[in-house]
């Protein structure tokens, strides 16, 4: 039995000469709308906790695709804009909605959509979309003075799902511009990670200078697939190609995904790499479009469980030798729970990858728990730039935000050095986050003990601000800074001289809690791992409370002598700190309630030196 009901319009449209409205039919479970003069969206209402409706645009076409969206049953959080078909009717259905819903009387008609922030932890000048879920950076290329970030992206909540890839462009790194969804989720699957190359010589046939794309179609379907999409307008639109997919595995594997493309000019040819479970796959093509295996490496090798994702190689120098690195983003496998990236430095002969390192051996670009996806841009000549998700698995989707979920964290520079023998990549701020000091405050030389030599930071304070310093630890206990509010909450980093460690303490860095719906005993199942030279225990009990609330580490055998030099980026929500030009990177998130507005100086025995103390006020 049919029923019918039209829904009053509850906004103002810009065309008022043309009546709009929403007749809804019931079919069993699904509502068909029938939208009579369409506006450009219709704004849909979520409930964050509720389960996912199947939402499509019916234009009769092939394309069609269902999204899963979260429609609101008893109370809204927020809303999001659902694109519409123009012309004289557009038609929606909807699987899943119960006809009490309150998403059924509070969705809305109209011809705007805003996008002003509502979210406190809105980072200030962190990459974030301005509405939406957002998780590993994919497609990374820089061209004709633009960089061009992409994204895992959903339109339809702030929770995984529905993946397109999310696009913005930037001159600096910092100011970005948020452009349309580049590539859409589609009837073959979800739009999960990959890369871009640019085809200077036309290789493929899809024109000089296109941008080519590959990504992992991803559905129950037809499992993980990879697929090629081209752009001829400098990546702001695409085209998917014809017969995709041009990539299957050859064993029916079901984790085979984010393909990784890049160019070796030994062979003159193109190379991919796939994550295929717990291993790398290379394959060559020489028209980006037929691909050849060529070898599998990785199966035992780093920290131990492990899932393999988000795979990148690239070439680095060090003292007149070249290596080639493979960075591995893992989950789990993080030393403190969740995801992680490793990386392995070894040679390439065109065909297999040998690792440098004994199988055990495990080196971590960030020894923070929020920093994973890291892959690199293309086209950047002599320099290596790569942008990490900064948060993990284990919380990632119940972080204390509702507007947007997920940011980038500072982009970084990637370099090579050795030390006792082995090679080690360092991860450096880029050279662009200088531009964003927009004030200073010299702080001096200072000599603390255990009463900390307490800072005032910049006057009218929104959580964006950096310190830098050289320090001179004691030669035991702890020596370091304690960034805090007025509240009392607190992020401590430290120089432990007794354990040989980095220690970033987020355990009373404001809200905390929100973490102990994972898996709060992970820490009894730490293993060995060997680091900077040495053997240590991956994870860490220092005052352990849940999977958020709990301080990570990292070895300082990977610094040279007695001194450091620490630079450390603290936003609304993050805290990143870099040691002796990203021999030692860390990324935590933070959800103070207040911004931090004081530094203390501390060492718990004798003295510790902190010299050319700098405070930076950071913004766009």
């Amino acid at each position: 039995m049919k029923q019918y009901l039209t829904l009053a319009l509850a906004a103002l449209l810009a065309a008022p000469a043309f009546a709009q409205k929403i007749n809804v039919t019931w079919n069993g479970d699904t509502a068909t709308l029938k939208i009579e003069n369409p506006t450009k969206y219709l704004i849909l209402p979520i409930e964050e906790e509720k389960d996912e409706k199947q939402v499509i645009l019916d234009n009769g076409k092939p394309t069609d695709t269902w999204m899963d969206i979260r429609l609101a049953e008893k109370t809204v959080d927020y809303n999001v804009p659902f694109a519409l078909s123009q012309g004289p009717v557009a038609t929606v259905k909807i699987v899943g909605m119960d006809k009490d819903d309150i998403a059924l009387k509070e969705m809305k008609l109209s011809d705007t959509w805003s996008v002003k922030n509502t979210d406190y932890y809105r980072p200030i000048y962190h990459h974030t979309p301005s509405y939406g879920w957002m998780n590993d950076a994919n497609g990374l290329f820089y061209k004709d003075g633009e960089w061009h970030l992409y994204y895992q992206y959903n339109p339809y909540g702030s929770k995984w799902g529905n993946m397109h890839w999310g696009h913005a462009v930037s001159t600096d790194l910092f100011h970005w511009k948020e452009l349309p969804a580049a590539i859409a989720r589609d009837p073959m699957g979800h739009i999960f990670s990959g890369s871009s190359v640019i085809d200077h010589d036309n290789c493929s046939g899809f024109g000089k200078d296109a941008v080519v794309s590959f990504y992992t179609s991803a559905s129950t379907k037809n499992g993980q697939i990879q697929c090629l999409a081209y752009s001829n307008d400098n990546g702001r639109t695409f085209t998917k190609y014809w017969d995709n997919p041009i990539l299957t595995p050859f064993d029916g594997l079901a984790d085979f995904r984010d393909p990784k493309v890049f160019w070796y000019p030994d062979k003159k040819a193109w190379y991919m790499i796939v994550s295929a479970d717990k291993e790398m796959r290379f394959y060559r093509s020489h028209d980006l479009i037929d691909w050849t295996y060529l070898s599998g490496w990785g199966k035992g090798y780093g920290a131990q469980p492990n899932q393999f994702e988000c795979p990148d190689f690239f070439p680095l120098t060090v003292n007149g030798k070249k290596k080639y690195v493979m960075i591995v983003n893992i989950n789990p496998g993080c030393m403190f729970g969740g995801s992680a990236t490793e990386y392995f430095v070894g040679d390439f002969d065109g065909k297999t990858f040998k690792c440098d390192d004994k199988p055990e051996v495990a080196k971590f670009l960030d020894y923070g728990k929020d920093h994973y996806a890291t892959v690199t841009f293309f086209g950047t000549k002599d320099r290596v730039v790569a942008v990490p998700w900064m948060s993990n698995w284990q919380y990632a989707n119940i972080t204390p935000i509702k507007q947007y979920r997920g940011a980038n964290a500072l982009p970084r520079e990637l370099s090579l050095f050795e030390k006792d023998g082995e090679y080690y990549v360092a991860a450096n701020a880029a050279r662009e986050v200088k531009n964003l000091r927009k004030e200073t405050k010299a702080l001096g030389n200072i000599t603390a003990g255990t009463e900390k030599d307490k800072k005032a930071l910049f006057a009218n304070n929104d959580g964006a601000f950096e310190i830098e310093y050289d320090i001179t630890p004691g030669k035991s206990g702890q020596a370091g800074i304690e960034l805090f509010n007025d509240k009392g909450e607190k992020t401590k980093l430290y120089f432990d001289q007794d354990l040989g460690k980095l220690v970033m303490d987020r355990t009373e860095s404001g809200l905390v809690k929100f973490g102990e719906k994972a898996v709060p005993h992970e820490i009894e199942k730490a293993h060995d791992v060997r680091m900077g030279g040495k053997k240590m225990r991956a994870l860490n009990s220092i005052n352990y409370k849940n999977d958020f609330a709990l301080a990570t580490w990292a070895p300082l055998s990977l610094c040279n002598g007695k001194n450091y030099h620490v630079d450390v980026y603290i936003d609304k929500c993050s805290v990143e700190v870099f040691v002796d030009g990203g021999r030692i990177a860390m990324t935590n998130l933070v959800f103070p309630t207040a911004p931090y507005n004081n530094v203390g100086f501390y060492a718990t025995k004798g003295k510790a030196k902190f010299n050319n103390v700098k405070a930076y006020k950071l913004g766009l």
